[in-house]
């Protein structure tokens, strides 16, 4: 009895795609061509697999209309399995000459419309003739954000000056940052320490969250005005964030994101805890 040839599976390749059609075509090309294939319809996805699975081939294409882009998937493989082949897929012409401005650009960049036959060939010219990566150096959210705390609280002032809300009460700049910078370095810290959990105790006593309530109670904020100021916060720190994707550990970015939005939301309860106190206390005066 003669025993079925073992198809060989030439590499594993990261598919990223919000078209269901295009997904669908692709793969089945790919798959025919003995490489091993895994579809992702969204960068959310495709995060989550870079940060969990193995691939020798990331192709994914430039827009999707969901948070995130290609480059952002592009940058995540680079720095979470470096090793990998990165294809960029667009509609625009001219993105050659556009990609050359980005730091880390794609290994190859696939121009719309393309043709899908000729792309197993291309995949394997490539990956014969690529050179190993260097591993990139790291960093986790906490670390950025230590060092970025003088940019943050700088970006997050701008803002501040622009909402009607905030401009309601006249500061000057280090009156309106408040206790902001020793906030962000809290949110550093908890990073630092975290464990990874969902749990609320994971959240910190924040001395510095109570003060900033005090402080704004005393300054003449409303209640809204301490909301605003933390969710521009917030911005402010996820902007920067994505200035920094190239140094960034993407294996641990989403937990690390859960965390500053925990943490922040945590030290605006403790922050509106100590207002109101002294709210009731001078009512009751």
């Amino acid at each position: 009895m003669s025993l079925l040839p073992i198809q060989h599976v030439e590499h594993r390749v990261l598919l990223v795609d919000d078209d269901a059609t295009v997904l669908e075509m692709m793969t089945h090309l790919l798959s025919s061509k003995g490489f091993e294939v895994v579809a992702a319809t969204s960068v959310t996805e495709a995060l989550g697999l870079i940060a969990t699975q193995k691939f020798d081939v990331l192709i994914t294409d430039l827009h999707m209309p969901n948070p995130g882009d290609g480059f952002t998937v592009i940058t995540a493989m680079r720095h979470s399995q470096p090793g990998a082949l990165t294809m960029l897929v667009s509609g625009y012409p001219d993105i050659q000459s556009a990609m050359a401005a980005i730091v880390l650009e794609a290994d190859e960049i696939i121009v719309k419309p393309f043709d899908v036959a000729k792309l197993a060939a291309l995949v394997r010219e490539k990956m014969l003739n690529r050179k190993p990566g260097a591993p990139s150096s790291k960093e986790r959210v906490g670390v950025v954000l230590q060092r970025c705390v003088t940019n943050i609280i700088e970006v997050w002032l701008v803002r501040a000056k622009q909402n009607q809300h905030l401009n309601n009460v006249a500061l000057s700049d280090a009156e309106r940052a408040g206790h902001l910078p020793r906030l962000v370095e809290d949110v550093a810290l908890r990073l630092s320490h975290s464990s990874a959990s969902d749990q609320d105790s994971d959240a910190r006593a924040s001395e510095a969250a109570v003060n900033h309530g005090e402080l704004r109670f005393r300054q003449g904020y409303t209640p809204a005005m301490l909301v605003h100021e933390s969710r521009l916060l917030q911005v402010a720190i996820f902007g920067t964030l994505q200035k920094n994707l190239n140094h960034l550990d993407f294996s641990l970015l989403l937990p690390d994101v859960m965390a500053v939005a925990d943490e922040i939301d945590s030290q605006l309860t403790q922050s509106m805890e100590s207002y109101m106190k002294l709210m009731q206390n001078e009512a009751a005066a």
